[in-house]
């Protein structure tokens, strides 16, 4: 049984990966953390791996080469809610498989984590649906924030809107 670590910060998001993928025959454990993921990955060794682009106060680049020292045979997926061209060719040379972005359905993981091979369990899994548009866009926010390197009002501007309407949407984080 091939065994999946899935680094994720969102621990719903997490435990909905956990369920899918283990439905397709993986063994699953979910961490949050890097340091816990850098540990889990040294004792457990996986043969795959799901890793979050922004974590908590983490970026998942930072952890791809030591994932990769770790494991270099695993197949290791970038996931992430803000996909550029940019960022998907950084994270090949840092050492990621493949790259996708959130949220990614079953047949999608499938073929990142096991190119080659079809699902052995090819539903359609009711998870399998989108993200909420409000998380979507708390998430847009947060990255293009994070670009203006935390400059609440270089990112209004960015985004054509008003800076106190950037700032209520920023401190309502949808579920």
């Amino acid at each position: 049984m091939p065994k999946l670590l899935i680094i994720e910060d969102d621990m719903a998001y997490g435990a909905v990966l956990s369920r899918r993928m283990s439905r397709q025959g993986f063994e699953c454990r979910h961490v949050s953390e890097p340091t816990d993921a850098l540990l889990c990955a040294r004792q457990w060794h996986p043969s795959h791996v799901l890793l979050d682009m922004k974590l908590e106060d983490s970026n998942g680049l930072k952890l791809l080469p030591p994932l990769r020292g770790s494991l270099p045979r695993a197949t290791i997926v970038l996931l992430t809610g803000f996909a550029s061209i940019a960022t998907a060719v950084e994270a090949v040379k840092a050492g990621a498989d493949n790259y996708l972005a959130k949220p990614a359905d079953t047949r999608t993981l499938m073929a990142a984590l096991m190119p080659g091979a079809t699902a052995p369990n090819d539903e359609v899994v009711a998870e399998d649906v989108p993200m909420n548009p409000r998380r979507l866009e708390w998430e847009h926010l947060q990255q293009v924030l994070s670009a203006n390197e935390g400059n609440v009002s270089a990112t209004a501007r960015q985004l054509g809107m008003h800076r106190r309407t950037l700032q209520r949407k920023l401190a309502k984080k949808p579920a």
